[in-house]
This record gives C-alpha cells, sequence and structure tokens, in this order.
C-alpha cells in the first residue's frame, strides 16, 4: 500500500507534536508532505531533519530565508514557502491525502476550508473552522467531496460512540442527546473570589492534559467546552437542547452518546491525544497510537456534576451564541481570542475574559453572514472592539 501523503497545518504546537508521534510509529502508511508552523522555527527545522517533508511554510520572508539557509546547510532538500497563501496551497497539493487543521483559532481557518474544497480527508483539531464559519464549511466538505473527522478528545469519543452509519439524523439513529465531558479544568473548585487573583501560569497548569496556553486558559473558563459545543453542532447535525455538558474531573470518559432505550455509550481512555489522533488517521481501521491501555484497576473512582455557569459563565455565553446564530459564535470565538491574549500578557485578569467576551457580543452587531469575507469582517470588527475593553 502506498504511503499516504499528509501536510499537518501547525506541526509545532501539542497536536502536531503527537501526529508526527503517530506517524513515526507507521512510516509504511503514512509520509510527511508539508509542515507548517508559525514561530517556533527552531522545532520546525528539527521536525524537517527528521521527517524530510517536500516543503515547510513559515510565517514570513525573514523566518523563510532562515530556516531555508539552516536546512541547506543540514543537507536537506525541504523547500520553505511562507505567509497565508501557501498555508493554503500546502493544503490543496495534489500528493496530500490527509490534511491534519491544528492551527490554533481563526488563522486556520483558510487552509482548512481550502482542505475541504480540495477534497481531503481533513482531520480537524482546529475547531475555530467550524465555530466561526459553519454552514460554510460544511458546504464545502460536502462539495468538495472531502471527509471530515473530529480530532478533539470529546468529539471523536462521540465519532466512536454514535452508529458507523450516522448520517447526520439523530432521531434516524435513535439518540437522545450527546454528551461532552469537561474536566473542570484547574479552578473547577475554587471560588469566584479566588479567581480573581489566579495567573497564567495558573491556569495554564491543567490537571490532565498538556495542551498549549491558549486552549489551557479555554480550558479553564469552560469557554473550551462552549466552542466544542458549538463544533458538535455541526459536526453532528446536534441542536443545542441535545447537547448536554457534564464536568467529569478524572477525564477518563471522553464522551458519552445517550439512546432513547436508556442505553448510553461511551469511549474511555487515558488522556492522550494520540489516541483520538491515530483513530482519525487510520479510520475505519484502528492503529498503534503508542497509548498505553486503560488500567481499570489503578482508577480510584469516576465522578460527575454539573458545570457551574456562575463561576464560569463563558460556557453560558457560548451555548447563547449558538442560539442565537448567524455570526454570533464568529463574534464569540475573536472576543475571546483577544481577551485570552491579553489575560496571558498580564493585561486583564481571569474573570475579565467572560466580561470582554459578553460586552463584545452585546455590542457589535449581529447579521446572518454565510460568506467567508463577511464572517471575516466580522471577526476583525469585533476584534476591535474587544482591544477597546480592555484597558492596560
Amino acid at each position: 500500500m502506498k504511503p499516504q501523503g499528509i501536510t499537518l497545518l501547525g506541526a509545532t504546537g501539542s497536536i502536531g507534536v503527537n501526529t508526527l508521534d503517530v506517524i513515526a510509529r507507521h512510516p509504511d502508511r503514512y509520509r510527511v508532505v508539508a509542515l507548517t508552523c508559525h514561530r517556533q522555527t527552531d522545532r520546525l527545522f528539527e521536525q524537517c531533519l527528521a521527517f524530510a517533508p517536500a516543503i515547510a511554510v513559515v510565517a514570513d520572508a525573514a523566518a523563510a530565508d532562515a530556516l531555508g539557509a539552516r536546512l541547506a546547510e543540514a543537507g536537506s532538500r525541504t523547500e520553505v514557502w511562507y505567509g497565508p497563501e501557501a498555508l493554503e496551497a500546502v493544503a490543496r497539493l495534489p500528493e496530500v491525502d490527509m490534511v491534519m487543521a491544528a492551527i490554533v483559532g481563526a488563522a486556520g481557518l483558510r487552509p482548512t476550508l481550502a482542505a475541504a474544497q480540495a477534497g481531503k480527508r481533513v482531520l480537524l483539531a482546529n475547531k475555530e473552522a467550524l465555530v466561526v464559519s459553519g454552514r460554510l464549511f460544511i458546504d464545502a466538505v460536502r462539495s468538495g467531496g472531502a471527509e471530515l473527522l473530529p480530532v478533539d478528545s470529546e468529539h471523536n469519543a462521540i465519532f466512536q460512540s454514535l452508529p458507523r452509519d450516522y448520517a447526520g439524523d439523530l432521531d434516524a439513529s435513535g439518540v437522545r442527546k450527546l454528551v461532552l465531558t469537561a474536566s473542570g479544568g484547574p479552578f473547577r473548585s475554587l471560588s469566584l473570589d479566588a479567581m480573581r487573583n489566579v495567573s497564567a501560569d495558573d491556569a495554564c497548569h491543567h490537571p490532565n492534559w498538556v495542551m498549549g496556553r491558549k486552549i489551557s486558559v479555554d480550558s479553564a473558563t469552560l469557554m473550551n467546552k462552549g466552542l466544542e459545543v458549538i463544533e458538535a453542532h455541526w459536526l453532528f447535525n446536534a441542536p443545542a437542547e441535545r447537547i448536554d455538558v457534564v464536568v467529569h474531573p478524572q477525564s477518563v470518559i471522553h464522551s458519552m452518546v445517550q439512546y432513547r432505550d436508556g442505553s448510553v455509550v461511551a469511549q474511555l481512555g487515558s488522556p492522550d491525544m494520540r489516541t483520538p489522533i491515530a483513530y482519525a488517521m487510520s479510520w475505519p481501521e484502528r492503529i498503534d497510537s503508542g497509548v498505553a491501555s486503560l488500567d481499570f484497576m489503578a482508577l480510584s473512582g469516576l465522578s460527575f456534576e454539573a458545570p457551574d455557569l456562575q463561576r464560569f459563565p463563558c460556557l453560558k455565553l457560548a451555548f447563547d451564541a449558538l442560539a442565537t446564530g448567524g455570526d454570533a459564535p464568529a463574534v464569540l470565538n475573536a472576543a475571546n481570542e483577544v481577551a485570552v491574549a491579553a489575560f496571558l500578557e498580564g493585561r486583564i485578569g481571569f474573570l475579565d475574559i467572560a466580561r470582554v467576551v459578553a460586552d463584545t457580543l452585546d455590542s457589535v452587531s449581529l447579521s446572518a453572514s454565510s460568506d467567508l469575507d463577511s464572517l471575516l469582517l466580522r471577526d476583525a470588527e469585533a476584534r476591535a472592539f474587544a482591544r477597546s475593553c480592555i484597558v492596560t
């Protein structure tokens, strides 16, 4: 069998590193065609030497020149491209069979959309593609003949727990509800007063998962779960009232599907992203991911609780944005990205993240925008307003 070609958008982040770990275990099945990164060019250099992609993509010309010189000196034949257009180009390459979409934030939207339009197998770790442009993206998947496979552990778990022939109709499949699990993050038991003074490092110290700083903060606010609710709506054609969120601190059950006969089908496993990555890459087969099987005898117990929307209002803001529809989810996401960046830079407090997002949703004009340019314009407007809410 000819190895499948892979473009990895966001190779130097946690998803990218874990994807390359899985690829390294199966050199007969997969070959790296292109790797991309934004800032971490030192890590990208090492990845290029290890996996010999045809193309590497970086942010700008200066970074491309520097990386190209280093690679040439090391005897590498990897070409170095740069800029947003290059990201889209490597997502469309004819020798690419699948694209891992792991660029964090709205920056990953265009290349992920390009992969869908080109009919690739899209391994979706960039939830913003669906949050910002849900209908547009789903239509691109269908018209381009692409395969869309979720990599987020929660959506991957739901995908595994639904019938193999699920075609987007909950009722026809006997499904009552989709249940997304949330760890609760590092502040699950903290009071509101205590959360006023937490630091960025505190927020990024996740109890179970190893993730990038932005997604770690989203997990701490439960915005990550809110974005996942919106993503689940589009992935599985599920209305908001049929998507539940339950806090499960142990992160062993990654999500569940409730059926009308009372059955609940859940996917369990160790909190390691290589499991959903390997499943999405190999579906409908299963391959070794390097993750050890779950040791049930080592589990102290599994517990569940309802999310506290008073202490974690970002989750409710996401449900409200989904109910509003149109470009409200795009505004929610844009404001959150600005607010999280400001928190990580020490310019606002942890509780200010929800305030900035709520004020932006209340103040930016919303519409039924569906084309990409209109959505990106609303994204820019939301970012500008969110920045004006941040007093330094």
